[in-house]
């Protein structure tokens, strides 16, 4: 709309982290439904890790053990 001001979202992309959005957000997932959030800053899911993606959880702090099979 013209005459509308124009609004823009500050989206942060956080290196081996999640995407932070400021909120609230409605988030569409690619199955159709949609997820609602009503805080002020929002951790979107980059790694799918999360139990809770398409919200942050942390999960990609938690490193996997490699052995050293020799």
């Amino acid at each position: 709309m013209p005459d509308e001001p124009e609004h823009r979202r500050r989206v942060i992309v956080e290196p081996g982290g999640p995407i932070l959005v400021e909120g609230p957000v409605e988030l569409v997932l690619p199955d159709g439904t949609t997820q609602h959030c009503d805080r002020f800053m929002v951790a979107v899911c980059a790694c799918r890790r999360s139990k809770r993606f398409p919200l942050c959880d942390t999960s990609h702090r938690k490193r996997v053990r490699q052995d050293s099979a020799g």
